[in-house]
């Protein structure tokens, strides 16, 4: 081979002597071939594929820019020379002749690939980024290889004149013109055209070199550091980083693998299904049996797919392994790259020691050349560069690889509860699905970053394990083995973990779940006083939860002792048996530094392996939870049809439906036929079914058998209104085109326009998280209004009415639902419990448990004589007294309306909320702009923001958007954290962290003066005892190290577990204790993210991100102080790098430090619009707006996911800027070696420039800890903000009311004055009356009127501005909040039930025996219905009392109150949702129950109240009327003008 070569050249290929020298070189032939063809070949190899762009037909090309044109003129420079240079051979050959063929070929080359360089400046246009990646590596690599031909031209022209100028002036031009093109292409090549994408973000236009040191970011870092961070500022993601291109494929991929996973599943129930067989002596088993059979199997649950008809058997298994193959399969190209970048950097990490070993010896080493020194030097910087790069980039693409599987993870959950079938959604609650996105994502996120490691650590152990072999030879064996006893005990302690985590993650559900309750029936629990039930059973979940999470932190604590250990007794078991096996074994530097390096190398993949083997355990829990949701069964609507069928809009046919696969039928062979444009009533008795019907058609339940058939779009509005935190106008578009006309006409059909007054801002009003701010009533038309303007075909209304007064329903029956009204043309479907509106409709259906006994025209079925007869005459007669009276009283109510103008038909609601008054009041009177100026909120689409008004109404905007605090963390928020955890406890733990580090040093410093004894004793016997004392001192040193950690970290495991109980206890308490406004103002999802992540950060992040910024701090000084010992010189470098640190530091923290805020922020809307969805499904799935609401998922996932990418980018940054300096620490440290060669020894140099290499990493950790430490603090901060929420009156005070009060029920107001927020009007203007004992007392007026301030004022949920209410002699302002609540008993508006027993609902602290619970059930007539119940009491209500009709809901409330069977009872009308029978039912009982006690009754109906001893009629704050009713009525005021509207005109004609 060196023989051709030498022909080829003309010259010798290879000479060792040139080489041993001071002054070496290298061969000329070598510089020729070898030196050039290196760059080429890479070149060569990869260029080709840099040309595809310009086959693509679609690409367009950009223009032509000034950097361009210097690209290319610069390269086709460098092509002439290389002409030049092939001119000059010929014209040599032809003059002397004989010219070696290199001078031939290495021009030729050069012209082909200046050519080919040309075309792929050209076929770069064709991209976004114009700069190639390859060429930059090529030219770097030219200009490298390059050096040695230049210094060897340079000295031999210094040497003797230049022998062949042409050529030697010739290699200068074309090195100068490489190097021009060196830097050139290192700035960002942008088009003007694409300027604007370069500004959204400019990582897309980034040149090679600005992408790999990440320097587009740098102008983002210094923007932060000048002021902090908004969303606006953070750039946008590329698109194939977005949601919905990341979702799309992992959908695709995900479909494939579900079908093997679903396969699999069958063939494992088919050998259940055998093995069950077997038990029963053949395969004819009955369903029951073989449910029997696999309870005793206890499978775990499994959910139907849309794909299976037939149902899949009774096991509930679900398809396992497919998530992460699908995971794998779409991200597969960034896993890939991973791996290259990781083979890469692993390898070089061990060429470092290897310089090291190389370095010691040339320091030890008298005759060797200087030269040597300098070239290792230059190699370990070098080497300590590229590694630095390959590590970030790869370490970018698995941060990526986490955002992004997160993103596909949360959309898929999104997606799946959007299709999810009943059965699956009452699998897992609410806060279940929350948790799936906020706490499994998030895992998946912390799993992906890291899930390299599982190759690359084996990896790194093994290769490290080959090296020592080579240092120290079998003798590393006793180190393997010590490594080896220590697995087993880490698997030991990982399974144990294991089992921990999934305890606590149990118990947060449980926790997350009671507190979400909590939280949305805050109301009842003021009302009822009962918080400390409540707060009982939270902690007591939180015990156990803290109990474990102290087991947990005990066995981190036993597993970080054993891998500090690790390293070291690994260490010492090698250096001991290496001293021990043989005499002539010696230590020397070489050999010790060299093992030193390669075991602290060791001791990242040994401690990073258990970490990521726990965080994959972890990630295994929430892949089985992930899949059993993902794969639960869809929605199946193939019971519903959509064929035509002449004559017919909907059409049952023997439909039999039930809530779940194998449960009771709710509806039962149903046929019905409904012409188009019919209004059909459905009635019925509570729970006959008449909700589940409307599901039905919905497709919301299982279908057992026949089928539905409905022909055209359909609009429903739900018993209970559903409304989005959104503006009332986006609430009634609900997503359709903006027609004005229409939208104008639908509001003034539903009544909506008085409303629209009332409102700050009009139809511009933020309305809050499950429409806070407006009354029931609002609630109900708006639900209504969304419905009338969809302008479907169909309209299913579930009780639209009910929630409204008397006549309001009747207005809007006649504009809207009636045969006069909007939609007289459709199609309406009308369940409802008024009678007065039947004769109006053109056909009823009477439902009785769940099937149609009858169904006809009114006249039909009176004619009948069958149950609706019945039903009528019981009621009928004083509904249609009513009607009749009604014409006649409006005819001559005619003239007084005009006259007086208030009567409007919606004005007589009642409003139940203190936001809404307030906001009314404020709105009215005030109409200024805010105190201060509310930023828009971001997450309202920007489109919005250009059309909003600039200023912005009071009270216009409900929602504050969640503080954002900026600047630096306070210094106050680390000292109450410490105060939490104890002052003793934390001195001592920072004292253990000292002693570890102090045993540190000292274990180096003798380990260096050990290996000194091989020059000490060169060539004599190593003395026996000195070499046991080596031994001893290096284990007791070694051993002090890992005890002292040991204690810190158990004393900061129990510390921390301190902090999380008393902030958790007072976050909980003082939550508790806020007062009713603050929950109307800030959204539930605000407060339990409180609960949720931060609590979570308390609890587990900030622990140990407080011990690793210890750790690292103290071995960065122990490092820096060995480093300065060895070479105290250095000193003098340590002052610039740390200027330099320090600016770093403080520019990168405060751009982190706000974009983790961002993320938080930006997280919280993903979590409340996707519990908005949830809470919205049947109305969403209604309307058929799947898409749209996955495209506002998509939207609020982006926002949130860029925050996130430029944090993960900011880390890079900064990395690699802390890696540049510490390769010269490292740098710097063996210069000085190289320098001071005669000075020092080799155990010394060893030690120094060892440190030097571990301090880059450890300096690394310091900033990236502090930060975290910055970052994570906030959660102390945010926790704070909500311990420190204004109070309410304390529970009990000193004054405590006397035993049996309130004995008689006197109520006194005097000169009572109320206002909801000190800077706004009066609501309730001096109230003076006296209400007696056992009196009756009705409360009317109009909306606004101050009826709903009034309870709120007995309860004191607020407090008075001026006066005092006096019940029984007690002032009730001076007694503490629970002892006169507790003695009150209200019946709420909307019946609010907790999970948990229908005992603890009804007595949640146990004051009553069995008997009274039973006694109140009866009177309340559920007796018969709760022993039917299999558990009877204990009988299990679901979030929300889902599994209770509404009107059950309502008699349970009514069991509440008669069970507490106050002196005084409040009863805030609900009859709203309840059918005429049960409403009666409960009038009669609240009359005997409640005859010797005092009773408020807060009306919407004036029936109700007909029979009160006297009715109080409020206007404006005041009492203007308060009489008996019969009174009342003969006095020409409000009251008899009220009576007229709802058709009364004496006290008697009202049964009811």
């Amino acid at each position: 081979m060196s023989v051709a070569l030498e022909k080829f050249c003309g010259s010798v290929f290879w000479n060792d002597s040139y080489l041993a020298r001071p002054d070496a070189d290298l061969p000329v032939c070598f510089q020729q071939t070898v030196v050039v063809w290196i760059p080429l070949g890479f070149f060569w190899i990869l260029a080709p594929w840099q040309l595809l762009p310009m086959c693509k037909s679609k690409a367009k090309k950009s223009s032509v820019t000034k950097l361009y044109i210097i690209k290319q003129v610069l390269a086709a420079l460098l092509v002439l020379a290389a002409v030049a240079e092939l001119a000059l051979a010929f014209v040599e050959d032809a003059e002397q002749g004989g010219v070696p063929a290199v001078l031939y070929t290495n021009p030729s080359l050069y012209i082909a690939t200046g050519i080919m360089v040309l075309l792929i400046h050209y076929a770069r246009r064709f991209c976004l980024c114009r700069d190639s990646g390859v060429l930059f590596c090529f030219w770097t690599l030219s200009l490298l290889c390059g050096i040695l031909p230049f210094q060897s031209l340079v000295r031999k022209a210094l040497q003797e004149p230049i022998s062949d100028l042409p050529r030697f002036i010739l290699f200068f031009i074309s090195y100068g013109l490489q190097l021009m093109l060196f830097f050139i292409s290192g700035f960002s090549d942008i088009a003007p055209e694409t300027k604007e994408i370069g500004k959204k973000n400019p990582e897309v236009t980034a040149s090679f070199l600005s992408s790999i040191t990440f320097e587009w970011y740098s102008s983002m870092v210094f923007k932060g550091y000048r002021k902090p961070l908004e969303i606006e500022d953070v750039w946008e993601l590329k698109d194939k980083d977005k949601t919905k291109a990341l979702y799309t494929a992992f959908e695709k991929n995900m479909k494939t693998t579900m079908q093997k996973a679903r396969a699999e599943l069958e063939k494992r129930e088919r050998k259940k299904r055998h093995r069950g067989g077997d038990l029963d002596y053949g395969n004819s088993m009955s369903k029951a049996q073989s449910q029997d059979i696999l309870v005793l199997e206890k499978q775990p649950k499994k959910k139907k797919k849309k794909g299976d008809k037939e149902d899949s058997g009774p096991p509930k298994d679900y398809p396992r392994g497919w998530l992460l193959k699908t995971l794998g399969k779409t991200f597969q190209q960034n896993l890939l790259l991973a791996v290259a970048f990781k083979v890469v950097h692993d390898a070089l990490v061990f060429v470092s020691p290897q310089l090291l070993k190389l370095l010691i010896a040339f320091v030890s080493n008298e005759d060797s050349f200087a030269w040597q020194g300098y070239l290792y030097a230059i190699l370990l910087f070098l080497t300590a560069l590229v590694q630095s790069l390959c590590l970030q980039q790869h370490f970018s693409l698995c941060f990526q690889l986490g955002i992004n599987v997160r993103a596909s993870l949360i959309a898929a959950i999104y997606k799946k509860s959007l299709t999810m079938s009943g059965a699956t959604r009452k699998e897992s609650t609410v806060g279940e699905t929350v948790n799936l996105m906020s706490a499994d994502a998030q895992r998946f996120m912390d799993a992906a970053n890291f899930i390299h490691q599982l190759w690359s650590s084996p990896l790194q152990i093994i290769l490290s394990i080959v090296f020592l072999w080579g240092e120290l030879g079998p003798s590393v064996l006793a180190g393997i083995g010590t490594m080896v006893l220590l697995l087993p005990i880490n698997a030991f302690l990982v399974a144990k973990a294991k089992t921990i985590q999934e305890r606590n993650m149990k118990n947060k559900d449980e926790r997350m779940k009671i507190m979400t309750e909590m939280l949305n029936g805050i109301k009842i629990l003021k009302l009822f006083a009962w918080e400390p039930s409540f707060e009982k059973r939270v902690i007591d979940i939180r015990a156990r939860e803290l109990k474990n999470l102290v087991n947990f932190g005990y066995l981190q604590s036993v597993s970080v002792f054993v891998f500090t250990c690790a390293p070291f007794l690994v260490s010492l078991a090698s250096f001991a048996v290496y001293v021990l096996v043989n005499e002539n074994n010696i230590l020397d530097a070489q050999k010790a530094f060299t093992a030193i390096s390669l075991f602290n190398v060791l001791r990242f993949p040994m401690a990073m392996l258990p970490m990521v083997l726990s965080s994959l355990v972890q990630t295994n829990v929430s892949t089985a939870r992930l899949e059993r949701y993902l794969s639960g069964g869809d929605l199946d609507t193939s019971a519903i049809h959509h064929d035509p069928i002449a004559g017919s809009a909907v059409h049952f046919s023997e439909a039999t439906f039930a809530w779940e696969q194998d449960g009771n039928a709710a509806i039962r062979d149903v046929t019905l036929d409904i012409t188009p444009g019919s209004l059909v009533a459905v009635v019925g008795p509570v729970g006959s079914g008449k909700s589940s019907l409307v599901s039905a058609m919905l497709g919301e339940m299982e279908n057992i058998k026949g089928h539905i058939n409905i022909q055209g779009s359909l609009a429903y509005v739900p018993q209970q209104a559903w409304i989005q935190n959104a503006t009332l106008k986006d609430n009634i578009i609900f997503g359709s085109e903006l027609d004005e006309a229409r939208y104008q006409k639908v509001i003034k059909a539903c009544a909506l326009l008085p409303d629209l007054e009332l409102l700050p801002a009009g139809d511009q009003t933020e309305i809050g998280e499950k429409g806070i701010n407006l009354s029931g009533g609002q609630k109900q038309r708006v639900s209504l209004a969304r419905a009338v303007y969809s302008n479907a075909d169909i309209y299913i209304l579930d009780d639209p009415l009910s929630a409204v007064d008397a006549h309001v329903g009747k207005y809007l029956f006649e504009n809207v639902l009636g045969p006069k009204g909007l939609l007289q043309k459709k199609t309406r479907i009308l369940v409802t419990h008024s009678i007065s509106f039947l004769p109006e409709v053109d056909n009823i259906v009477v439902l009785t448990a769940g099937a149609v006994s009858e169904h006809g025209s009114y006249s039909t079925l009176l004619a009948n004589k069958g149950a609706f007869s019945q039903f009528l005459n019981l009621y009928g007669n004083q509904e249609e007294d009513v009607s009749e009276e009604n014409t006649a009283a409006v005819a001559l109510a005619g003239d007084e309306e005009e006259a007086d103008e208030d009567v409007d038909p919606c004005l007589e609601e009642r409003s139940d909320d203190v936001v809404t008054m307030t906001l009314r009041r404020e709105a009215s009177i005030h109409r200024r702009k805010l105190s201060h100026s509310l930023r828009k909120n971001s997450t309202s689409s920007q489109k919005k923001a250009q059309e909003e008004p600039p200023k912005k109404l009071k009270g216009q905007q409900l929602i504050e958007k969640e503080a954002v605090e900026t600047g630096r963390v306070k210094f106050s928020m680390y000292v109450r954290y410490l105060r939490a955890v104890g002052w003793c406890l934390s001195f001592w733990t920072v004292m253990g962290y000292v002693g570890q580090y102090v045993a540190y040093v000292g274990t180096n410093l003798w380990l260096s003066d050990w290996t000194d004894d091989s020059v000490r004793y060169l060539n004599q016997t190593y003395p026996t005892h000195l070499r046991d004392l080596r031994i001893g001192v290096f284990g007791a040193l070694g051993l002090s190290q890992a005890l002292f950690l040991l204690f810190a970290t158990m004393l900061s495991v129990w510390g921390s577990m301190q902090a999380s109980r008393i902030m958790h206890q007072q976050l909980l308490s003082n939550i508790l204790r806020a007062p009713m406004s603050f929950f109307d103002t800030t959204p539930i999802g605000r407060i339990v993210n409180r609960f949720a992540k931060d609590i979570f950060t308390v609890d587990e992040t900030i622990p140990t991100s407080f011990r690793s910024w210890l750790s690292c701090l103290m071995a960065i000084i122990s490092t820096l102080i060995v480093i300065c010992l060895a070479t105290p010189f250095f000193a003098v470098v340590i002052v610039p790098l740390s200027i330099f640190y320090y600016f770093v530091l403080r520019f990168y923290i405060s751009t982190s430090r706000q974009l983790r805020r961002l993320d938080s922020v930006t997280r919280s809307p993903i979590y409340s619009h996707f519990g908005e969805t949830v809470s919205g499904l049947s109305v969403i799935r209604a309307y058929g707006h799947q898409e749209r609401f996955l495209k506002h998922n998509e939207i609020t996932m982006d926002i949130n996911q860029k925050s996130v990418y430029s944090w993960i980018i900011s880390n890079r940054w900064l990395a690699i800027r802390l890696e540049f300096v510490g390769s010269l620490v490292v740098f710097f440290s063996a210069l000085l070696a190289v320098i001071a060669k005669g000075t020092l020894e080799g155990g010394i140099v060893g030690l120094s420039v060892s440190s030097a290499l571990n301090v880059t990493q450890t300096l690394n950790w310091l900033v990236r800890t502090s930060s975290e430490l910055e970052t994570n603090i906030v959660a102390v901060e945010r926790v704070h903000e909500y311990m420190t929420v204004k109070n309410e009156a304390p529970w009990v005070t000193k004054t405590r009311p006397p035993r049996g009060w309130p004995s008689r029920g006197e109520i006194q107001f005097v000169d009572y004055k109320v206002r909801y927020r000190p800077e706004l009007d009066l609501v309730l203007q001096g109230i003076n009356c006296n209400i007696g004992s056992t009196e009756k007392v009705g409360v009317v007026g109009r909306t606004g009127a101050g009826k709903s301030s009034l309870t709120n004022c007995l309860f004191r949920v607020l407090e008075a501005a001026g006066g005092k209410i006096i019940i029984d002699d007690v002032d009730i302002a001076t007694i503490g909040l629970h002892d006169l609540r507790n003695n009150l008993t209200i019946i709420p508006q909307d019946p609010v039930l907790f999970t948990g027993t229908l005992r603890m609902n009804l007595d949640p602290f146990d004051q009553y025996s069995d008997e009274e619970v039973w006694k109140s059930l009866e009177l309340a007539h559920l007796r018969t219905y709760v022993q039917g119940l299999p558990e009877g009491l204990l009988h299990l209500v679901s979030e929300g009392g889902e599994n209770l009709s509404v009107g059950q809901r309502q008699l349970v409330c009514l069991a509440r109150a008669l069970l507490r069977k106050a002196k005084i009872l409040i009863l805030d009308e609900a009859t709203a949702a309840v059918d005429l029978e049960t409403d009666n039912l409960i009038q009669t009982t609240i009359r005997s129950e409640f005859a010797d006690c005092t009773v408020l009754t807060i009306a919407h109906r004036l029936h109700t109240i007909m029979d009160s001893n006297r009715v109080m009629v409020l206007q404006a704050g005041q009492i203007v009327e308060f009489d008996s009713p019969e009174k009342l009525l003969m006095k020409d005021g409000i009251f008899s003008a009220m009576a007229k509207d709802a058709g009364i005109t004496t006290a008697e004609t009202t049964a009811l």
